[in-house]
């Protein structure tokens, strides 16, 4: 589990200070390069404002999409510099440098003034980010004195700008990654009882370690989504052609024994969605569990199941939520999802929701507000979940 003591940057001086500061803005684009979803960048907002409050000078890093290595301009940050100037109302300075950093990124930090900002290019347009490689952590350090992660997407990445500027910089955490372990870590170790776990999304394999984790810990474990058919399958029943990983159908007998030895309720559907396509013009019925028919395809929790998961979650006073229940992106199979979305959004319990698909739902139905906590990580949260370390925070600095 992630350490809770690491060091703050509320406890660190910041005037006259030139602050690098690892964000994900990693955001979906349209095909005109405009920003569909900013909140990423909204999150980081805390962050950025307090730096420059307190007078420091700020060098923002970030992420975005898959370039491999080079420079691909479809997947440059000047979109996230004009969106940042206009939430902060102040100039960002942007270095477009293909090499990051370049003449222009080292011209600008050297005349950055305390309360400016300025954003790097792409940090992946470099190879040696994602192989961690010491000259790339050397160059984005040499233009800063502090550096700070509040970039909890990317932190179960060992990358040059989530961890090896760490090795040539005094470190701590911003606000956003404090409140990430802070709430997730809470939940874990103290929660409020009765404590639910709501797991869905579509593979077993991407979820076996936090089911593990998760049944030490919580009161009830709900699952829905394609993985569920895999524990339907180990308990003996015939799935007809909805999703299943083969090999793990033993993983999931021995999860499902290991929740019965622990005496946790491990709710699987007693109804499903089925259909002959995943598209929203297929025909679709409700099916029990053991009749489902062999041409058709589970595609969301059914009504009755539906109905237990959320006299649990009612009941609940603490609940993680990661992975849809079902193809919530078609709108006839998005009841499910929805309406455990709106049953954690009617609790006024712990209600966690654990980045991802999950975060994109609650995204979609305007409930995130109504939401204790949205995770911006999907596969750091998933690791957190896990109890795994998180490298991009274990790098930092204690207090």
């Amino acid at each position: 589990m992630v350490c809770l003591n690491k060091r703050k940057m509320s406890n660190v001086k910041l005037e006259g200070e030139k602050v690098l500061l690892r964000c994900d803005f990693n955001v979906p684009l349209d095909k005109e390069r405009k920003i569909v979803d900013d909140s990423r960048i909204q999150a980081s907002l805390p962050t950025i404002k307090y730096l420059l409050e307190n007078n420091a000078s700020v060098i923002l890093m970030s992420h975005l999409g898959r370039p491999k290595g080079e420079p691909k301009k479809d997947l440059t940050l000047k979109p996230i510099a004009e969106k940042l100037e206009n939430l902060l109302n102040q100039k960002v300075l942007f270095a477009d440098d293909d090499e990051v950093v370049g003449h222009r990124a080292k011209s600008i930090s050297e005349n950055l003034k305390p309360g400016e900002i300025m954003l790097l290019e792409n940090v992946r347009f470099r190879k040696e980010e994602e192989k961690n490689e010491e000259n790339f952590s050397k160059e984005l350090a040499s233009l800063g004195t502090i550096f700070i992660n509040d970039a909890f997407g990317t932190a179960h990445r060992a990358h040059c700008s989530t961890t090896g500027i760490a090795n040539h910089l005094p470190s701590a955490i911003g606000y956003l990654i404090e409140k990430e372990v802070g709430i997730m870590g809470e939940a874990l170790n103290k929660p409020e009882r009765p404590f639910v776990a709501i797991l869905g999304g579509a593979k077993v394999s991407d979820k076996i370690g936090v089911i593990d984790n998760l049944i030490d810990k919580v009161d009830a474990l709900l699952i829905g989504g394609g993985m569920a058919f895999t524990f339907l399958k180990a308990e003996g029943f015939e799935i007809g052609q909805s999703l299943l990983e083969e090999d793990k159908i033993e993983v999931a007998k021995k999860m499902i024994e290991k929740a019965e030895v622990k005496g946790v309720p491990l709710l699987l559907p007693v109804d499903v969605v089925v259909a002959k396509d995943l598209s929203n013009q297929a025909s679709f019925e409700i099916a029990e569990i053991h009749r489902i028919p062999d041409d058709k395809i589970g595609v969301d929790i059914g009504p009755k199941t539906i109905g237990l998961f959320v006299e649990r979650i009612r009941a609940a006073k603490t609940i993680i939520w990661n992975g849809p229940m079902g193809v919530f992106e078609i709108d006839n199979f998005s009841k499910g999802t929805k309406t455990v979305a709106e049953a954690m959004a009617d609790n006024d319990a712990i209600t966690i929701v654990g980045g991802g698909d999950s975060a994109a739902a609650v995204e979609k139905w305007k409930m995130s507000e109504k939401m204790h906590h949205v995770s911006t990580g999907g596969g750091a949260s998933l690791e957190f979940l896990e109890g795994k370390i998180l490298p991009g925070i274990d790098i930092i600095s204690n207090e």
